[in-house]
Protein backbone atom coordinates (compact mmCIF):
# COMPACT_ATOMS: atom_id res chain seq x y z
CA UNK A 1 0.00 0.00 0.00
CA UNK A 2 1.41 3.35 -0.44
CA UNK A 3 3.24 4.59 1.69
CA UNK A 4 1.66 6.36 4.11
CA UNK A 5 -0.58 3.39 4.18
CA UNK A 6 1.44 0.46 5.26
CA UNK A 7 0.92 1.48 8.99
CA UNK A 8 -2.53 1.18 9.45
CA UNK A 9 -2.69 -1.92 7.08
CA UNK A 10 -0.41 -3.75 9.01
CA UNK A 11 -1.22 -2.78 12.41
CA UNK A 12 -5.14 -1.74 12.92
CA UNK A 13 -6.32 -5.29 12.43
CA UNK A 14 -9.52 -3.93 14.15
CA UNK A 15 -10.24 -1.45 10.93
CA UNK A 16 -9.94 -3.87 8.71
CA UNK A 17 -11.88 -6.74 10.14
CA UNK A 18 -14.62 -3.99 10.12
CA UNK A 19 -15.22 -4.45 6.66
CA UNK A 20 -15.11 -8.45 6.94
CA UNK A 21 -18.89 -8.27 7.75
CA UNK A 22 -19.04 -8.34 4.04
CA UNK A 23 -16.74 -10.97 2.77
CA UNK A 24 -18.17 -13.32 0.48
CA UNK A 25 -20.35 -16.97 1.65
CA UNK A 26 -17.94 -19.10 -0.32
CA UNK A 27 -14.87 -19.68 1.19
CA UNK A 28 -11.17 -19.42 -0.09
CA UNK A 29 -9.49 -22.51 -0.72
CA UNK A 30 -6.99 -21.35 1.81
CA UNK A 31 -8.62 -21.60 5.25
CA UNK A 32 -8.65 -18.65 7.62
CA UNK A 33 -11.19 -19.42 9.86
CA UNK A 34 -9.00 -21.06 12.07
CA UNK A 35 -5.50 -21.77 12.77
CA UNK A 36 -3.72 -24.72 11.14
CA UNK A 37 -1.23 -25.96 13.40
CA UNK A 38 0.84 -28.11 11.67
CA UNK A 39 1.37 -25.20 8.81
CA UNK A 40 0.84 -22.10 10.95
CA UNK A 41 -0.85 -18.99 9.75
CA UNK A 42 -1.01 -18.54 5.98
CA UNK A 43 0.82 -15.26 4.13
CA UNK A 44 -1.17 -12.94 2.86
CA UNK A 45 0.80 -10.25 0.41
CA UNK A 46 -0.94 -6.83 -0.51
CA UNK A 47 0.38 -5.28 -3.35
CA UNK A 48 1.38 -2.35 -2.28
CA UNK A 49 -0.35 0.36 -4.37
CA UNK A 50 -3.81 -0.75 -2.35
CA UNK A 51 -5.64 2.24 -0.13
CA UNK A 52 -7.18 0.82 2.61
CA UNK A 53 -10.42 0.60 1.09
CA UNK A 54 -8.69 -1.85 -1.40
CA UNK A 55 -6.66 -3.84 1.20
CA UNK A 56 -10.37 -4.61 3.03
CA UNK A 57 -11.80 -5.87 -0.44
CA UNK A 58 -8.54 -7.94 -1.05
CA UNK A 59 -9.61 -9.64 2.62
CA UNK A 60 -12.98 -10.19 1.78
CA UNK A 61 -11.95 -11.48 -2.20
CA UNK A 62 -9.95 -14.16 -0.08
CA UNK A 63 -12.91 -14.93 2.42
CA UNK A 64 -10.41 -14.07 5.30
CA UNK A 65 -13.20 -14.49 7.99
CA UNK A 66 -10.12 -13.69 10.83
CA UNK A 67 -7.82 -10.94 9.70
CA UNK A 68 -5.59 -11.99 13.10
CA UNK A 69 -5.57 -15.83 11.53
CA UNK A 70 -2.87 -14.48 8.56
CA UNK A 71 0.32 -12.95 8.50
CA UNK A 72 0.69 -9.94 6.47
CA UNK A 73 2.78 -8.38 4.34
CA UNK A 74 3.11 -6.06 1.99
CA UNK A 75 4.76 -6.18 -1.97
CA UNK A 76 7.20 -3.01 -2.30
CA UNK A 77 8.60 -1.23 -5.88
CA UNK A 78 12.33 -2.77 -3.94
CA UNK A 79 10.87 -6.12 -3.78
CA UNK A 80 9.94 -6.52 -7.44
CA UNK A 81 13.52 -5.23 -8.34
CA UNK A 82 15.32 -7.99 -5.93
CA UNK A 83 13.28 -11.25 -7.41
CA UNK A 84 12.89 -10.04 -10.82
CA UNK A 85 15.87 -7.78 -11.43
CA UNK A 86 14.04 -4.47 -12.69
CA UNK A 87 14.93 -1.44 -11.60
CA UNK A 88 12.78 1.42 -9.88
CA UNK A 89 9.80 -0.68 -9.89
CA UNK A 90 6.87 1.53 -8.70
CA UNK A 91 5.03 0.32 -5.32
CA UNK A 92 2.12 2.68 -6.35
CA UNK A 93 1.74 0.35 -9.51
CA UNK A 94 1.58 -2.71 -7.34
CA UNK A 95 -2.14 -3.93 -6.40
CA UNK A 96 -2.65 -7.75 -6.84
CA UNK A 97 -2.30 -9.78 -4.00
CA UNK A 98 -1.35 -13.32 -2.79
CA UNK A 99 -2.28 -15.67 -0.24
CA UNK A 100 0.08 -18.58 0.44
CA UNK A 101 0.10 -21.83 2.60
CA UNK A 102 2.00 -25.02 2.81
CA UNK A 103 0.30 -28.11 2.60
CA UNK A 104 1.51 -31.90 2.78
CA UNK A 105 4.20 -32.89 0.76
CA UNK A 106 2.62 -34.32 -2.73
CA UNK A 107 0.19 -31.57 -2.86
CA UNK A 108 1.66 -29.48 -5.44
CA UNK A 109 1.94 -25.81 -6.57
CA UNK A 110 -2.08 -25.19 -6.79
CA UNK A 111 -3.24 -21.26 -7.79
CA UNK A 112 -6.08 -20.43 -7.33
CA UNK A 113 -7.52 -16.90 -9.25
CA UNK A 114 -10.33 -15.38 -6.92
CA UNK A 115 -10.80 -12.42 -9.77
CA UNK A 116 -10.29 -13.95 -13.03
CA UNK A 117 -11.73 -10.66 -14.57
CA UNK A 118 -9.10 -8.74 -13.41
CA UNK A 119 -6.02 -10.64 -13.71
CA UNK A 120 -6.04 -9.97 -17.39
CA UNK A 121 -2.54 -11.29 -18.57
CA UNK A 122 -1.19 -14.40 -16.46
CA UNK A 123 -3.00 -17.60 -16.37
CA UNK A 124 -3.43 -19.55 -12.87
CA UNK A 125 -1.28 -22.70 -14.44
CA UNK A 126 1.33 -20.34 -16.17
CA UNK A 127 1.71 -18.73 -12.54
CA UNK A 128 1.95 -22.01 -11.44
CA UNK A 129 4.97 -23.58 -13.40
CA UNK A 130 6.96 -19.99 -13.23
CA UNK A 131 6.66 -20.29 -9.08
CA UNK A 132 7.87 -24.41 -9.27
CA UNK A 133 10.91 -22.49 -11.33
CA UNK A 134 11.58 -20.17 -8.70
CA UNK A 135 11.43 -23.15 -5.80
CA UNK A 136 8.26 -23.28 -4.28
CA UNK A 137 6.88 -26.69 -3.60
CA UNK A 138 3.30 -27.98 -2.16
CA UNK A 139 1.72 -24.62 -1.37
CA UNK A 140 -1.46 -23.05 -1.71
CA UNK A 141 -1.68 -20.07 -3.90
CA UNK A 142 -4.86 -17.57 -4.19
CA UNK A 143 -4.21 -14.13 -6.20
CA UNK A 144 -6.99 -11.45 -6.22
CA UNK A 145 -6.97 -7.94 -7.27
CA UNK A 146 -9.98 -5.19 -6.62
CA UNK A 147 -9.14 -3.65 -10.30
CA UNK A 148 -7.93 -4.86 -13.69
CA UNK A 149 -4.06 -5.58 -13.82
CA UNK A 150 -2.01 -7.22 -15.67
CA UNK A 151 -1.05 -9.51 -12.43
CA UNK A 152 2.83 -10.25 -13.07
CA UNK A 153 3.41 -8.59 -9.74
CA UNK A 154 1.93 -11.55 -7.62
CA UNK A 155 4.62 -13.64 -8.32
CA UNK A 156 6.88 -11.34 -6.77
CA UNK A 157 4.12 -11.82 -3.80
CA UNK A 158 4.60 -15.61 -3.07
CA UNK A 159 8.80 -15.33 -3.01
CA UNK A 160 7.90 -12.28 -0.15
CA UNK A 161 5.50 -14.89 1.19
CA UNK A 162 8.21 -17.73 1.01
CA UNK A 163 10.97 -15.58 2.78
CA UNK A 164 8.75 -14.61 5.33
CA UNK A 165 8.22 -17.80 6.35
CA UNK A 166 12.20 -18.45 6.88
CA UNK A 167 12.46 -20.22 3.03
CA UNK A 168 15.39 -19.21 1.40
CA UNK A 169 14.79 -17.76 -2.19
CA UNK A 170 17.06 -17.92 -4.69
CA UNK A 171 17.11 -14.44 -6.71
CA UNK A 172 18.88 -16.30 -9.95
CA UNK A 173 15.89 -18.61 -10.11
CA UNK A 174 13.34 -16.07 -9.98
CA UNK A 175 14.52 -14.04 -12.58
CA UNK A 176 14.69 -16.83 -14.84
CA UNK A 177 11.15 -17.30 -13.22
CA UNK A 178 9.79 -14.07 -14.48
CA UNK A 179 11.68 -14.71 -17.89
CA UNK A 180 9.56 -18.03 -17.92
CA UNK A 181 6.16 -16.19 -17.29
CA UNK A 182 7.06 -13.51 -20.06
CA UNK A 183 8.35 -15.73 -22.38
CA UNK A 184 4.83 -18.40 -22.10
CA UNK A 185 2.46 -15.49 -22.04
CA UNK A 186 4.03 -13.99 -25.11
CA UNK A 187 3.79 -17.09 -27.24
CA UNK A 188 0.18 -17.62 -25.81
CA UNK A 189 -1.12 -14.28 -26.33
CA UNK A 190 0.35 -14.74 -29.75
CA UNK A 191 -2.05 -17.48 -30.46
CA UNK A 192 -5.47 -15.89 -28.51
CA UNK A 193 -8.17 -17.26 -30.74
CA UNK A 194 -6.38 -20.08 -32.67
CA UNK A 195 -8.50 -23.14 -32.55
CA UNK A 196 -4.84 -25.11 -33.04
CA UNK A 197 -3.54 -23.75 -29.80
CA UNK A 198 -4.11 -24.42 -26.57
CA UNK A 199 -2.90 -22.64 -23.32
CA UNK A 200 -2.12 -25.06 -20.91
CA UNK A 201 -1.09 -27.65 -23.43
CA UNK A 202 1.93 -24.98 -23.72
CA UNK A 203 2.04 -24.77 -20.07
CA UNK A 204 2.15 -28.60 -19.81
CA UNK A 205 4.99 -28.81 -22.56
CA UNK A 206 7.20 -26.33 -20.80
CA UNK A 207 6.96 -28.36 -18.07
CA UNK A 208 8.09 -31.59 -20.43
CA UNK A 209 11.32 -29.55 -21.08
CA UNK A 210 12.31 -28.61 -18.01
CA UNK A 211 11.76 -32.55 -16.83
CA UNK A 212 13.82 -33.49 -20.09
CA UNK A 213 16.15 -31.11 -19.91
CA UNK A 214 16.97 -32.55 -16.24
CA UNK A 215 17.25 -35.43 -17.41
CA UNK A 216 19.56 -34.42 -20.09
CA UNK A 217 21.76 -33.35 -17.67
CA UNK A 218 21.58 -36.35 -15.41
CA UNK A 219 22.66 -38.54 -18.50
CA UNK A 220 25.13 -36.24 -20.24
CA UNK A 221 26.93 -34.55 -16.61
CA UNK A 222 26.38 -31.81 -18.31
CA UNK A 223 24.09 -28.99 -19.81
CA UNK A 224 22.50 -28.97 -23.23
CA UNK A 225 23.63 -27.45 -26.52
CA UNK A 226 21.97 -25.23 -28.16
CA UNK A 227 21.43 -27.91 -31.01
CA UNK A 228 20.37 -30.20 -28.21
CA UNK A 229 17.84 -27.29 -26.87
CA UNK A 230 16.28 -27.36 -30.21
CA UNK A 231 16.14 -30.90 -30.66
CA UNK A 232 14.62 -31.59 -27.23
CA UNK A 233 12.35 -28.81 -27.58
CA UNK A 234 10.56 -29.44 -30.90
CA UNK A 235 10.38 -32.88 -29.85
CA UNK A 236 8.08 -31.73 -26.56
CA UNK A 237 6.09 -29.19 -28.74
CA UNK A 238 5.29 -32.09 -31.37
CA UNK A 239 4.46 -34.60 -28.48
CA UNK A 240 2.10 -32.01 -27.67
CA UNK A 241 0.39 -31.24 -30.91
CA UNK A 242 2.05 -27.90 -31.23
CA UNK A 243 4.97 -28.50 -34.24
CA UNK A 244 2.85 -26.93 -36.51
CA UNK A 245 1.50 -24.17 -34.32
CA UNK A 246 4.57 -22.40 -32.55
CA UNK A 247 6.57 -20.29 -34.96
CA UNK A 248 10.57 -20.54 -35.19
CA UNK A 249 10.88 -16.97 -33.72
CA UNK A 250 8.89 -18.19 -30.73
CA UNK A 251 10.99 -21.90 -30.29
CA UNK A 252 14.20 -19.23 -30.12
CA UNK A 253 12.80 -17.45 -27.82
CA UNK A 254 11.64 -21.00 -25.56
CA UNK A 255 15.24 -22.19 -26.46
CA UNK A 256 16.84 -18.67 -24.63
CA UNK A 257 14.59 -19.41 -21.94
CA UNK A 258 15.99 -22.77 -21.84
CA UNK A 259 19.62 -21.63 -21.86
CA UNK A 260 19.14 -19.56 -18.86
CA UNK A 261 17.02 -22.44 -16.83
CA UNK A 262 19.60 -25.08 -17.14
CA UNK A 263 21.79 -22.73 -15.37
CA UNK A 264 19.95 -22.68 -12.45
CA UNK A 265 20.29 -24.83 -9.06
CA UNK A 266 17.07 -25.73 -10.42
CA UNK A 267 17.50 -28.05 -13.00
CA UNK A 268 19.61 -30.15 -10.63
CA UNK A 269 16.62 -30.47 -7.69
CA UNK A 270 15.27 -33.65 -6.79
CA UNK A 271 12.49 -31.30 -5.53
CA UNK A 272 11.13 -29.24 -8.61
CA UNK A 273 11.00 -32.20 -10.39
CA UNK A 274 8.19 -33.68 -8.38
CA UNK A 275 6.67 -30.75 -7.86
CA UNK A 276 6.87 -30.93 -11.78
CA UNK A 277 5.27 -34.12 -12.07
CA UNK A 278 2.04 -32.89 -9.97
CA UNK A 279 1.93 -29.76 -12.52
CA UNK A 280 2.04 -31.84 -15.52
CA UNK A 281 -1.13 -33.63 -14.51
CA UNK A 282 -2.84 -30.60 -13.36
CA UNK A 283 -2.07 -28.76 -16.72
CA UNK A 284 -3.05 -32.37 -18.52
CA UNK A 285 -6.34 -31.49 -16.68
CA UNK A 286 -6.60 -27.52 -17.64
CA UNK A 287 -6.16 -28.87 -21.34
CA UNK A 288 -9.90 -28.08 -23.22
CA UNK A 289 -11.52 -31.16 -24.67
CA UNK A 290 -11.64 -29.61 -28.39
CA UNK A 291 -7.98 -29.47 -28.28
CA UNK A 292 -7.81 -32.99 -27.28
CA UNK A 293 -10.41 -34.12 -29.58
CA UNK A 294 -8.65 -32.53 -32.31
CA UNK A 295 -5.60 -34.14 -31.45
CA UNK A 296 -6.66 -37.73 -31.76
CA UNK A 297 -8.09 -36.88 -35.11
CA UNK A 298 -4.66 -35.97 -35.74
CA UNK A 299 -3.01 -39.40 -34.58
CA UNK A 300 -6.20 -40.90 -36.37
CA UNK A 301 -5.17 -39.02 -40.12
CA UNK A 302 -1.53 -40.07 -39.48
CA UNK A 303 -2.27 -43.51 -38.58
CA UNK A 304 -4.49 -43.67 -41.95
CA UNK A 305 -1.78 -41.97 -44.36
CA UNK A 306 0.74 -45.11 -42.86
CA UNK A 307 -1.77 -47.91 -43.80
CA UNK A 308 -2.51 -45.78 -47.24
CA UNK A 309 1.08 -45.45 -48.05
CA UNK A 310 1.90 -49.07 -46.82
CA UNK A 311 -1.24 -50.39 -49.12
CA UNK A 312 0.19 -48.37 -52.10
CA UNK A 313 3.45 -49.95 -51.58
CA UNK A 314 2.63 -53.57 -51.33
CA UNK A 315 0.40 -52.21 -54.94
CA UNK A 316 3.61 -51.38 -56.37
CA UNK A 317 5.50 -54.81 -55.41
CA UNK A 318 2.99 -56.81 -57.43
CA UNK A 319 2.22 -54.61 -59.94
Amino acid sequence: MKSAQIGKVLLTPLVLSLGLSLAPAAQAAIQTDVINEKWGKPTLVYGGGLSDAQATEVNQLFGISTIENVNRQVVEGSDMDLYLGTSGAATSSLFSSVLVQKQDAGTGVVVDIKTPNNITLITETQYANAAITAGATDVLIDVASPIQVTGESALTGVYKALAANGETVDTARTEVAQQELETVNEVATAHTGDSNFDSSALDKAVAEIKTALADYKQSNGQVASESDLNTIINDVLANNGLENVITADEVSKLVTFAKAYQETSAIDSAEVAAQLNQFKQQAEQQISEAYKNLQDSGILEKIGAFFENLWKGLIGLFA
